[in-house]
């Protein structure tokens, strides 16, 4: 069952923080990424141009954008609940959904006498993340606690690592969906940690609670994620806008994905990231105040939060009040797409760290490492460049390499022999689509790597138009060929292409008897006339006539000039 918590069991939160007239500007606003700019969310339309004068439109003067005066400094803490059986430190169950405070025991609580152990799963997971982001992993590592108060913490203290984290260093590369070229993203640490509960706010009066604090009547906590082993991920201060958070978070996503690490669901919290958000001036090399920015469960979301807290930042700079800016935490309200203040930011002193005294060092040896090594897979990056060299378009290959699935999926029928562009456009296309409608995985499709490629095949080959393949998928897609091959399928369904010479004229005499009309008018000197009758043919014979040879022999048979 859900622990209520008493009102007073709360720290207080400080006051909204909104700035009249900086958060709730209304105007268009640009964001400057690698020279050039682009439109992000504005809260009012521009005004609009004013109509001919004197006889000609008369040009609005272009005022200056404030944001191309400043630098967004942007950096991401993500933390990536791993995929283990069992929580960080105690042997309870790491299960998403189970019935609130089902898995918890004196450990995770926190009660007295009780003595963490830590999961050798949890470790052997961050050590393969650590690998794949090309970090230095620290032979000898140690726990440290993190002291604060808040109910849903039940120790008083988290376990964490603070001077001497697991993995340091490495770097996120992705190819940038505009076609815009490969970006790095450095990595500044990764070190083991664990999470804490799940509280839930409700009541109040009307338009009050909605699950914040303020303005609820009570509070529930679920401690069931309490000690779930998280991967907090700290890159370096690189990205400039929210659409390049967005594309490294979803990276990194997809990394950890790959590796079998995390789910990286953020709907349910299993992938959560803070985002430290500051401007300054262009060419001043000092940063401005940071503030930390929580509460996205999308990378659209966090896109929008960040474009929005760079906004409000230079608002404040452009009147006058950067002072205002303060370190702090700001939640983002996605129905109002705005942040408010949540606290004031806490410092490295107020969390009073000190060595975990129940936990011994963490020592990596050889055989940990290379197990690690072992469970590498071929990450999302290198992928990319593997299809981009075969000449797939970059927007296909992103599509490709969004899931493991999806490549496996590929990689199969490639390896069956077909053209790998031919097989980008069928999965990128078709195959997408119905995984889409139906809500299946390609691991799903009846529709096997070696039946695809043996369509293509039969398709390269002349057997089936192309027409006739899609026409032929959805049956093939729901299992039409069964244990037996695409060709026997489609002989039987007499979906075979007409490709002999004898067979192409029987098409074209059965179609200029039934047009005698349009024949007349055709050997009167309507030339145009015989692609009407190249469509009499294919509907004809359903499609299925061979495009070359029907093309060869029409006219000449129009002509009259064979029968």
């Amino acid at each position: 069952m859900l622990h209520a918590v008493p009102r007073r069991a709360l720290p207080a939160l400080g006051a909204t923080g909104r700035t009249a007239g900086a958060e709730t500007r209304a105007r268009r606003v640009l964001v400057t990424l690698g020279g050039g700019a682009r439109p992000v969310r504005c809260h009012a339309t521009a005004e609009k141009a004013k109509g001919k004068s004197g006889g000609g439109k008369k040009q609005k003067e272009k005022k200056p954008n404030p944001l191309d005066k400043y630098e967004a400094i942007i950096g991401i803490e993500t933390h990536v609940q791993l995929l283990t059986k069992t929580k960080a430190f105690c042997s309870c169950r790491n299960e998403y959904g189970a019935p609130p405070n089902s898995h918890v025991c004196p450990v995770c609580m926190g009660h007295p006498g009780t003595l963490p152990s830590l999961s050798a799963q949890a470790v052997a997971l961050a050590l393969r993340a650590g690998l794949a982001l090309g970090s230095d992993i620290a032979r000898h590592s140690k726990f440290d606690r993190k002291q604060y108060f808040y109910a849903d913490l039940p120790k008083g203290y988290q376990i964490s690592q603070y001077d001497e984290p697991l993995c340091s260093g490495g770097s996120v590369q992705l190819h940038m969906p505009d076609g815009s070229g490969v970006r790095e993203f450095s990595i500044e640490r990764a070190h083991l940690e664990e999470d804490a509960g799940k509280l839930t706010h409700g009541g109040g009066a009307e338009g009050a609670g909605g699950d914040r604090l303020a303005g609820s009547e009570h509070s529930l906590v679920d401690y069931n994620r309490a000690g779930v082993p998280l991967l907090e991920i700290v890159s370096g201060p690189d990205m400039r806008s929210g659409r390049e958070a967005a594309e490294y978070g979803s990276e990194l996503r997809r990394m950890m994905r790959y590796l079998g690490v995390s789910d990286g669901n953020m709907a349910e919290g299993s992938m959560r990231c803070d985002v430290n958000v500051s401007v300054r001036p262009r060419g001043q090399e000092a940063f401005g105040t940071k503030v930390e920015v929580k509460n996205m469960n999308s990378f659209s979301a966090m896109a929008k939060a960040i474009d929005f807290e760079i906004e409000r930042q230079v608002g404040l700079h452009e009147e006058g009040r950067a002072a205002d800016i303060v370190q702090e935490t700001r939640l983002w309200d996605e129905g109002k797409s705005m942040t408010y203040s949540m606290r004031k930011k806490e410092g490295l002193a107020d969390y009073r760290y000190f060595p975990e005294p129940d936990l011994p060092p963490l020592d990596v040896t050889d055989d940990d490492l290379a197990a690690a090594q072992a469970a590498m897979v071929e990450l999302p990056h290198a992928r990319r460049e593997r299809l981009l060299a075969e000449k797939i378009a970059l927007k296909a290959a992103c599509t490709i390499t969004e899931d493991l699935e999806t490549c496996a999926y590929f990689d199969a029928a490639v390896a069956a022999g077909a053209d790998p562009k031919q097989v980008a456009n069928w999965v990128v296309g078709d195959l997408q689509a119905h995984c889409k409608n139906e809500r299946v995985g390609f691991g799903d499709l009846p529709l096997t790597p070696a039946l695809l490629a043996e369509l293509i095949a039969l398709i390269d080959r002349g057997v089936i138009s192309g027409k006739i393949a899609k026409e032929a998928l959805p049956d093939l897609l729901a299992g039409g060929a069964g244990d037996g091959s695409v060709e026997e399928y489609v002989r039987s369904k007499d979906l075979v292409m007409i490709s002999d010479e004898e067979g192409i004229k029987a098409v074209i005499r059965a179609a200029m008897e039934a047009n005698p009309g349009q024949l007349e008018q055709f050997r009167g000197g309507k030339d145009k006339l015989q692609g009407f009758f190249v469509g009499a043919c294919m509907k004809e014979s359903g499609g299925k006539v061979d495009p070359a040879m029907l093309n060869k022999l029409i006219g000449p048979m129009l002509r009259g000039e064979v029968e």
